[in-house]
């Protein structure tokens, strides 16, 4: 604490525009500014009729002289006793102080009288006839010759000067001034503790450094007040004089106010750079600290917990649902996880500018730091991904054999229901449609899959603390291969059932033709026997075109023929393909029947006219023996004539009976050839001929007739 604010109250430290000291601050002791005519300070000091504490004004006395440079000192001092309103045993002692304090600095002691002044007293007392003992000269004299020994104008105007002197704003900016000094002085000390202790902890690297020793000011706060002082200083403005007149500064270069200010500032900048220095430097340490604290808790825990999270993860279900689930707690493991890459991109981030603005001793470090930080950071983020896609192509291997399964089992249904197809086209469809499904079956992309699949888990390994550790995949590649050879088989039974059904088809398909056709010999047999009836009634006009006819039915029933032929093995070959296929005999049953009763009906109608043609050409022959014979000689004719005459007629007669009976089925009915005009040209042609021959007869000779019934 300094002298002046050991005798300045507290409250005045408060407000100080207040005096409140029965000596400093009510100006018992003043520098005023004054100057006597050797350039002496002139020290005022005016008493007051209350009593003084005498060790105050010692005090007080003490602090002022120790404003003043030595030099100052050297010259003197006037002092000026005001005791105009004081009483003169306190003027006496305040003379006898100054004998006991200063007596070698006091030249001269000017003590102002009040107008009625002590004439009693002065008896008991002189001080010229003291000075020898006192050491300097008191002189007694009124306000209005004080004039005589000191200049006007270095006096105040209370003692008739014109010297202009505010004390209340000397002791203000006194208390400033001492203020600075004191705390800038403090500062000091701190900031060579602080900065001499990071000197000494960075020669010793193992010491660590004090870093919870702070200055116990605000360095700025105290530089500003030193600037503003300074300021003030300069401008000459320390009593504060606004107005017309003569400003002292009492802490001008002589008292040494002003050197003392710029030489605390320099010294406080000088350290305060300094101690920002150690502040950089600690906050750098700090931060650095902090990093590498971080660091390690972003490595740990991807090394540690991280790690053990995928090393416990490396299923990939057996079921698309269950690939999912996997997916879904992937996806948390990566949003724990990204909690701490964005730690490390901040980490990073500040990394790379301490690195573009740090020293060279920390370069290693910090790069060490990063790379670490990096590799660990870009390893997990590698496992992460690798651990994905291998979910991934789990999910779409798992999709693939779920989608291959329901077409197989779709497949498979189609190939257990029964078949009822209506005809040959239906089966080639269904045919047709069942192939497409088998081959919209294709393992390839489920194999393919699976290989890229079991590729990646082949090339997966985990990462703990710092070591490989292999990954036994094992049971999941046994799984894949398990469902692919599933698959395969499941294929590859269907390929099996699906030729068999085709097989099956086909023979379906044989026994669907073999019926149609069978119906379709049915039917040209029936169009046969309708032409034969319809068609076939010519008996021919003579032996020679009847033979012609003849030979054409034999054809005709060689055609006929060969269809019932076909028809039977037709027949024949669907009982074989039904007792294959296990099922009934279906419109077979019904076309054999028609069969074998179309075939009956065609046989006894080509019978009937091949009887027919053979009578008709009997018939013809007799006729044309009977009317060719006049060339022949007389017996011979007679000979041709028995002959033929009474074959003609039987023929003939048998002929036309036979025209008009119908050709009776083995069912009952009856069907007549042709129409009843065609029968009955037929039948008139034969009449005319048998008439040919009954005139022939005729016209032989008797003779011959009787030879004839002779013979």
């Amino acid at each position: 604490m300094s002298l002046i604010e050991s005798v300045i109250p507290t409250c005045f430290k408060q407000t100080t525009i207040v005096p409140v000291t029965k000596s400093l601050f009510s100006g018992c002791f003043t520098f005023t500014g004054g100057k006597d005519r050797r350039s002496g300070l002139i020290l005022t000091i005016p008493l007051c009729t209350e009593q003084t504490s005498m060790e105050e004004l010692s005090s007080t006395l003490d602090y002022l002289l120790g404003i003043p440079s030595d030099k100052c000192k050297a010259r003197g001092f006037t002092v000026i006793v005001d005791g105009r309103k004081s009483q003169w045993n306190i003027v006496k002692t305040v003379v006898l102080m100054l004998q006991n304090v200063i007596p070698a600095e006091v030249s001269l002691v000017c003590v102002v009288k009040p107008d009625e002044f002590w004439d009693k007293k002065v008896t008991h007392f002189c001080f010229w006839k003291e000075k020898d003992r006192l050491g300097f000269e008191v002189i007694l004299v009124s306000a209005n010759k004080l004039t005589r020994y000191i200049e006007p104008c270095q006096l105040t105007d209370e003692f008739g000067g014109s010297l202009v002197y505010d004390h209340i704003d000397w002791v203000n900016k006194r208390l400033v001034f001492e203020k600075f000094t004191k705390e800038s002085s403090s500062l000091l000390d701190e900031l060579v503790v602080i900065n001499d202790s990071e000197k000494s902890s960075q020669l010793d690297k193992e010491r660590p450094p004090d870093c919870n020793f702070l200055p116990s000011l605000d360095p700025e706060t105290v530089l500003q007040t030193g600037h503003e002082l300074l300021s003030e200083l300069q401008q000459r403005r320390f009593n504060g004089a606004e107005g017309g007149g003569v400003a002292w500064s009492p802490m001008d270069d002589e008292l040494l106010a002003q050197p003392q200010v710029m030489k605390l500032l320099d010294s406080l900048r000088e350290q305060y750079t300094k101690y920002q220095e150690v502040c950089r430097q600690r906050s750098k340490r700090s931060q650095l600290e902090d990093i590498q604290t971080k660091v390690m808790q972003v490595v740990n825990w991807l090394e540690g917990p991280g790690t053990e999270q995928l090393r416990t993860q490396w299923g990939i279900g057996d079921s698309i649902r269950a690939s999912q689930a996997l997916q879904q707690k992937h996806e948390e493991i990566e949003s724990q996880h990204s909690e701490w890459f964005a730690v490390y991109v901040e980490l990073n981030q500040q990394i790379a500018a301490l690195l573009s603005a740090g020293d060279e001793e920390d370069l290693v470090e910090l790069k060490g730091l990063q790379q670490q930080l990096s590799d660990v950071c870009y390893r997990q983020a590698s496992q992460l991904e690798s651990r994905q896609n291998v979910l991934q192509s789990a999910h779409e291997f798992h999709g693939t054999a779920q989608d291959l399964s329901q077409q197989l089992d779709g497949l498979l249904g189609m190939l257990c229901a029964d078949v009822a197809p209506a005809d040959g086209a239906a089966i080639q469809q269904t045919l047709k449609h069942l192939e497409e499904k088998l081959k919209s079956v294709a393992l390839v992309g489920l194999r393919e899959k699976g290989q890229v699949l079991m590729d990646q888990m082949s090339n997966q390994t985990s990462w703990s603390y710092g070591k490989d550790v292999p990954i036994d995949n094992k049971d999941n590649v046994d799984h894949i291969q398990g469902v692919m050879e599933d698959m395969q088989l499941r294929k590859q039974r269907c390929e099996d059932m699906v030729d068999v059904r085709r097989l099956k088809m086909l023979q379906m398909v044989q026994l669907f033709k073999c019926e149609e056709d069978a119906s379709q010999a049915v039917e040209w047999l029936g169009e046969l026997l309708d032409a034969l009836l319809k068609t076939h009634i010519r008996l021919g006009d003579d032996s020679q075109e009847t033979k012609v006819l003849l030979e054409k039915h034999k054809k005709f029933v060689d055609v006929a023929q060969s269809t019932y032929d076909y028809g039977r093995q037709l027949l024949q070959a669907t009982v074989v393909l039904c007792q294959s296929l296990r099922c009934s005999t279906r419109s077979s049953g019904d076309t054999l029947p028609r069969l074998n009763r179309v075939w009956k009906q065609f046989t006894v109608t080509t019978e009937e006219r091949v009887h027919r043609l053979e009578m008709a050409c009997s018939f013809h022959t007799a006729a044309e023996k009977n009317l060719n014979s006049t060339a022949q000689t007389q017996e011979a004719c007679v000979e041709v004539e028995q002959e033929t005459y009474e074959e003609v007629e039987t023929v003939g007669k048998a002929l036309l009976d036979r025209l008009t009976v119908p050709v009776i089925f083995p069912d009952g009915s009856e069907q007549y050839f042709g129409s009843p005009g065609d029968m009955a040209s037929s039948a008139e042609h034969i009449r005319d001929k048998m008439k040919l021959v009954e005139d022939r007869k005729l016209t032989l000779p008797p003779d011959i007739e009787d030879r004839k019934g002779h013979l």
